[in-house]
């Protein structure tokens, strides 16, 4: 039985989609006919996601970090969604953090102020000072979030389950789209979770030779104080990149090597992260990249974060460099390596569109291209032809989009190619032979000895299987059914015909004899038989053929 909360919330659901004016979602709430889905223009889509609560706010946030899913003009509306949540009262929150902190704030802060420096939709932040001097931003978890979560997730899971029935649903695969969500934003309900990636990549991050890593920061995450309600870290003093003071300095001075600089920085940890960590911080918007007072880049909120194999790492390396050659043929073969094909693709149409797309950059110079633009039209054109982008694929091009686009406000004239340039050759020979050359060669050695092991087995088992005749060939040719269904059809027809030419042979012979009564009747019949037959052949024949 469905419980009341629940109906009070599907009733709510459907005022605001009704008064945005999106009747489709409706008539999946009451029940009905599960068309082809009708999205809503963008904006009204960003109000409906508004107006349902922060659950639905992050849910739209998610979504925004999937090019492979969204088209760019939703990708951008979607990126502005913020929380309108009030911050909870200092009071309920003292009581919420007394509760999860495990011994009282005074034993373990100097101060804690339980007003709210920022509020989203899942957490509300806090600035505290530890005994010893530290300060430290506690990330407090919004009481009650769990279990709006869980009724939310719900209701999206069963609107899912309707949606899949249709095209569209079955083209996204909207169940397990729902169910990744589900999984998104539970881990994020898990402090412990985000605290581990921003350890991670503090780590990832502190060392490194293509940059100053002593210039780039990630908050120390305290674990005595951190649990899956509240995580606190390190309290990095400064402002957002775009909100520095140094873009009000002259624009003469020394500022702009210095925006070069923390621009150059930036690029270049995020190569990193992208190519040789394959673990990345997906979500690199201008709130989340800050300027501090000692001049160092610092990186916050480590809640969203990507994961690229090392063979997609390499794929993603060579699509790079084929997009900055123009290579559609090249392109249309990495696609098929990185894509899932939910039909047969036509190559030849798939190698046009990306000849179209990169003949557009074709003689630009690089401050002309925007390489975060270009990844989003080749994903946007494979989805045109049949194919699934992997979702680490789409977090990558919303991160690269992301960076680009705020180190181009931050430092307008930047090109994110010019500035990897340099450091190519070295990812190319740490993806050939790592960090460890000998490793390497040991592991390719091994590889080999393998091999070399198992082949004169393999052969030695195909030539049994020949010399005993069990070996049998499994071949499935595209098409061939039709062709099938097309010949038995053929034969049949010839088959009738040959009946049809018989029984008309056959009643004619009667009809030309001595007749008996019994012999008219026969030949009757018999010619009634082939008319019957040969009208019927006829009809198959001029008939439209039936849709399998």
């Amino acid at each position: 039985m469905v419980s009341s909360s629940r109906l009070a919330r599907q009733k709510e659901i459907v005022e605001v989609v009704l008064g945005n004016g999106w009747d489709y979602m409706r008539r999946l709430l009451v029940g009905g006919k599960a068309d082809e889905p009708e999205i809503p223009p963008p904006a009204v889509l960003r109000n409906i996601l508004t107006d349902l609560g922060p659950v639905y706010v992050k849910l739209g946030q998610l979504l925004s970090t999937r090019p492979d899913l969204m088209p760019p003009a939703y990708i951008e509306e979607l990126s502005s969604l913020q929380s309108t949540v009030p911050p909870v009262d200092p009071q309920v929150i003292e009581a919420h953090i007394r509760q999860h902190l495990g011994q009282p704030p005074e034993e373990l802060f100097e101060r804690l102020d339980y007003r709210a420096i920022a509020a989203g939709s899942i957490a509300q932040t806090h600035k505290a000072v530890l005994k010893d001097g530290r300060q430290v931003a506690l990330k407090v978890q919004r009481p009650g979030i769990e279990r709006q979560v869980e009724r939310d997730m719900t209701l999206i899971r069963d609107i899912a389950k309707l949606v899949s029935a249709t095209q569209f649903g079955q083209r996204y695969n909207v169940v397990d789209l729902a169910d990744e969500f589900a999984d998104a934003l539970n881990a994020e309900l898990d402090f412990t979770t985000e605290a581990a990636y921003t350890d991670q990549l503090r780590r990832n991050l502190a060392k490194s030779s293509w940059y100053d890593s002593s210039q780039l920061v990630v908050p120390q995450i305290y674990w005595d104080l951190t649990n899956s309600k509240i995580m606190t870290m390190e309290w990095l003093e400064g402002t957002p990149l775009l909100k520095a003071n140094l873009l009000k300095e002259d624009i003469h001075s020394s500022t702009i090597g210095l925006r070069a600089m923390a621009t150059t920085l930036l690029f270049r940890a995020f190569f990193k992260q992208y190519f040789v960590d394959g673990f990345f911080h997906a979500d690199p918007h201008p709130g989340n990249i800050f300027y501090l007072e000692d001049g160092r880049v610092a990186l916050l909120d480590c809640g969203m974060m990507g994961h690229m194999d090392p063979r997609t790492r390499n794929t993603m390396t060579e699509m790079v460099l084929a997009i900055v050659n123009c290579d559609a043929q090249r392109c249309t073969q990495l696609t098929l390596q990185l894509a899932e094909p939910l039909k047969p693709v036509n190559l030849a149409r798939l190698e046009s569109d990306y000849t179209r797309l990169l003949g557009r950059y074709y003689g630009l110079s690089l401050e002309q291209i925007n390489t975060a633009e270009i990844f989003g039209e080749i994903l946007a054109a494979g989805i045109r032809n049949n194919l699934r982008w992997p979702a680490n694929v789409g977090l990558f091009t919303k991160s690269l989009a992301n960076l680009e686009g705020a180190a181009r406000q931050f430092n307008p004239g930047v090109n994110l190619i010019e500035e990897v340039r340099p450091l190519m050759a070295d990812l190319f020979r740490q993806q050939l032979v790592g960090d460890d050359p000998l490793q390497a060669l040991l592991r390719t050695g091994l590889e080999f000895r393998n091999l070399s092991l198992s082949s004169p087995r393999q052969v030695g088992f195909l030539l049994d299987r020949l010399s005993s005749e069990q070996l049998k060939f499994s071949l499935s040719i595209q098409g061939l059914d039709d062709l099938r269904r097309s010949l038995d059809a053929a034969s049949n027809r010839q088959s009738f015909s040959i009946v049809v030419a018989a029984l008309i042979v056959g009643a004619a012979i009667v009809a030309t004899g001595r007749q008996s009564s019994q012999g008219q009747i026969l030949s009757i019949v018999l010619f009634a038989a082939a008319s019957f037959f040969g009208l019927w052949l006829l009809f198959s024949i001029v008939r439209p053929p039936r849709r399998r």
